[in-house]
């Protein structure tokens, strides 16, 4: 996905990729709106060995559904409805886990439209139950990633931020109204130190054009 969007990125916007069809399209970021990324300093030496488990236990997930329809490749395949009629036939780490991936997929074709109506509350709303979800279903969160999401929450200009990324550490990702973001990164920054003594990184940025050939001229 990573180098995806460094290629095919459009300035001013998101980028939503099928990673089975390679088919991809944009979806605007609202004017006046800035990405604001937070780096919690920490990362946990969990992830790798972590991603396989949580890979294996959506692979078990895929099985099950597979044994009553051969068309299911993936838990993208699975409804919810599928899903939640086999609650209890499934372990629970591994229900809690496809549950994630599922309602995660409906989130982020939602976050879509929301961006291309321009309803930010929309947005913010599906951010934080994306986060809630990585957290207490798929359980790659951390208590450094959860303290930065909810610095945030209050802020003036806010509107939605989540963890990004592998998890277990590293970065949050947010939206930030432009004439509130130089406050938001300050403010954020100091609410993050005061909770855990890290002092973060924080970049605020804008989405640009993917890489591009430049002349010399």
């Amino acid at each position: 996905m990573r180098q995806f969007v460094s290629c095919m990125g459009k300035a001013g916007h998101a980028l939503l990729l099928d990673c089975r069809s390679l088919e991809f399209k944009f979806a605007p970021i609202p004017a006046g709106i800035e990405i604001v990324v937070c780096n919690t300093m920490v990362k946990h030496e969990l992830a790798s060995n972590a991603y396989n488990t949580r890979r294996e236990q959506c692979e078990e997930g895929v099985r099950f559904f597979a044994k009553s329809n051969p068309e299911i490749r993936a838990l993208r395949d699975v409804s919810v409805e599928t899903l939640n009629a086999h609650a209890k036939d499934l372990p629970s780490v591994v229900f809690n886990r496809c549950a994630h991936v599922i309602y995660e997929n409906q989130r982020t074709l939602a976050t879509a439209r929301a961006l291309q109506e321009g309803d930010l509350d929309r947005v913010r709303d599906l951010m934080r139950k994306s986060h809630r979800s990585l957290r207490d279903l798929y359980e790659v969160s951390c208590d450094e990633l959860d303290i930065m999401v909810e610095c945030a929450q209050d802020l003036p200009g806010f509107c939605g931020g989540r963890m990004t990324g592998g998890g277990f550490g590293g970065c949050t990702v947010n939206l930030v109204r432009e004439e509130s973001a130089a406050d938001f990164a300050a403010q954020i920054a100091q609410r993050y130190h005061q909770a855990t003594a890290i002092t973060p990184q924080i970049y605020p940025c804008h989405a640009a054009n993917g890489a591009q050939e430049l002349s010399l001229n």
